[in-house]
């Protein structure tokens, strides 16, 4: 198939952007990109999706989330949600014990479904459902399958349940990275998740080392998001976050670092030195009032750091937008925060993507996976190869998102997902959150 009759933004440095231009696929690989009247007569007999104008570029990748928010719009909370704690225990804590392996799943679905619709086309999903752990992240990757969307899903590990429930998130974690972590499938990969330092202890983490010796796999895990979490390392064990996770061979390049608001010097050291990867929420921390992480510092460092939602919103185009405003009003510079908030969902996202995928994603180059959207965005202004950031940032919107290509196949056309009976899916996911919301 040759896609193409658009302005094509590759994110490819060498082949930015194209006038007119147009993306072969084959089965499940980028083929050629070029210009859409030059492809089409190279390869005459191809089958052509004309985008009619619209823009063509590489599917959105979140690099953090919680598909177990899911039920959490518009619900009350009877309890105070005064801080950052009184959050984590009275709306999220106490709304992921209600969750079944069904919910499971139709949280899954739901978040997937939306994502789409907004151009994202792989998911770093950090789950949470203690008391259906065991099955939770296959129920996931069912529902991941069904739609056609990539991702790497993990469940948060916490003492805060116990001990046997600290098990079974145990097990789950390394039952599925066993099952998923293999070369023959590229499209869901595992992740050991764990929630944060203050809500783990060491006895766990003996148990975590065990049960993931041998295993080639990274951690998935809150990292200073709260002051809290420093202030309870510092406490117990005389070392900073960082330290503590370094000290248990828990970070490198495989290793998602979400958030790191209270970090300091030497903790960005260790994050650098262990090649470890940092995610910026930025919705969700002001949201929260718990801070600002220091982007620009880190990048200064050369550090890899990306984007995520932290599920405050599934839109990437949303999530950069915020990311550019809080670092320009944080560090009272306006100079600051455009480059930045591009540089970490197309640069840092796909360079997270690469240490868990096969092939090259977030990009649109020959050999890339062949993740691809189009945007119903009209320019009223020129675009270009060099203006196209200002463009995203400025004027387009996920809502804009009109096709979405996942692995080669269409999973969503012309504002239709093709994958999965939408509406029936909604409406039994309303009624489930009915239930759960009297217990809330």
């Amino acid at each position: 198939m040759i896609i193409g009759n658009g302005k094509l933004i590759t994110n490819d440095t060498e082949n930015p952007f194209f006038e007119n231009g147009a993306v072969r696929v084959v089965d499940q690989l980028i083929d050629a990109v070029g210009d859409f009247e030059e492809l089409k007569k190279k390869y005459p007999e191809d089958d052509v999706l004309d985008v009619k104008g619209r823009v063509i570029m590489p599917g959105l990748i979140n690099a953090h989330t919680h598909i177990y928010s899911s039920y959490a719009r518009g619900m009350s909370v009877s309890k105070p949600t005064r801080n950052f704690l009184e959050i984590l225990e009275n709306q999220w804590w106490s709304l992921d014990r209600k969750l079944t392996l069904e919910d499971c799943k139709l949280n899954a679905y739901t978040l997937f479904i939306e994502g789409v619709r907004l151009g994202v086309t792989t998911v770093f999903d950090h789950h949470a459902s203690p008391n259906a752990a065991e099955g939770s992240l296959f129920a996931i990757a069912e529902a991941a399958n069904d739609i056609g969307v990539r991702g790497t899903y993990s469940l948060e590990l916490t003492d805060r349940e116990g001990v046997e429930f600290a098990e079974k998130e145990i097990k789950e974690n390394v039952d599925f990275i066993k099952a998923y972590n293999t070369a023959d499938q590229d499209m869901i990969k595992g992740l050991f998740g764990m929630h944060a330092s203050f809500t783990i202890s060491d006895d766990t983490l003996y148990k975590v080392k065990e049960a993931m010796a041998g295993i080639d796999a990274g951690y998935h895990i809150h990292v200073g998001e709260g002051i809290e979490d420093q202030l309870d390392s510092l406490k117990k064990y005389g070392r900073r976050v960082t330290e503590r996770l370094f000290n248990w061979d828990l970070l490198g390049p495989k290793t998602l670092a979400i958030h790191a608001v209270h970090t300091n010097h030497l903790e960005l050291e260790i994050l650098k030195d262990t090649d470890t990867s940092v995610v910026h929420n930025p919705m969700s921390n002001m949201g929260n009032a718990i801070g600002t992480t220091p982007v620009v510092k880190m990048l200064e460092k050369d550090m890899r750091v990306g984007l995520g939602t932290d599920a405050y919103t599934h839109d990437m185009v949303e999530s950069a937008k915020v990311a550019k405003i809080l670092q320009s009003h944080h560090l009272s510079d306006p100079t600051v925060g455009f480059g930045q908030a591009l540089q970490l969902l197309f640069k840092g996202n796909p360079e997270i993507s690469r240490n868990y995928f096969s092939h090259d994603i977030g990009i649109i180059k020959e050999n890339a996976y062949a993740d691809i959207i189009t945007m119903d965005y009209k320019t009223h202004t020129p675009m270009n190869g060099n203006n196209w950031g200002g463009h995203f940032l400025f004027g387009m919107y996920g809502r804009m998102t009109n096709d979405v290509m996942i692995n080669g196949q269409m999973v969503m056309r012309d504002r239709e997902i093709l994958t999965v009976d939408e509406d029936a899916i909604y409406a039994r996911h309303t009624e489930r959150a009915r239930e759960i919301w009297k217990e809330m």
